[in-house]
């Protein structure tokens, strides 16, 4: 009867947490080009300069959260449906 109770417990301060995240910094760096807003590329003489801008994050560096993506869908449907 423990183990249950420990695991619902350590799942919802999980939930919680990464709702608390999103909540308080809902946008987090690109996994594609790492928060820059664009690719890295080096020249033929090995030193890295500016490439083309990030497609994924439009050359902004910063992503919206999964979590945050879904509450703003579903404050949509909800202020659609009480209109």
């Amino acid at each position: 009867m423990a183990l249950p109770l420990l695991a619902f417990t350590c799942l919802l301060l999980v939930t919680l947490g990464y709702a608390g995240m999103c909540a308080a910094v809902p946008f987090k760096d690109c996994r594609h080009c790492r928060g820059f807003g664009f690719a890295m590329r080096t020249d033929r003489k090995g030193r890295t300069k500016r490439g083309k801008d990030c497609r994924k994050c439009r050359a902004t560096g910063k992503r919206i959260r999964v979590g945050r993506h879904l509450w703003n869908l579903w404050r949509g449907v909800h202020r659609a449906g009480t209109r």
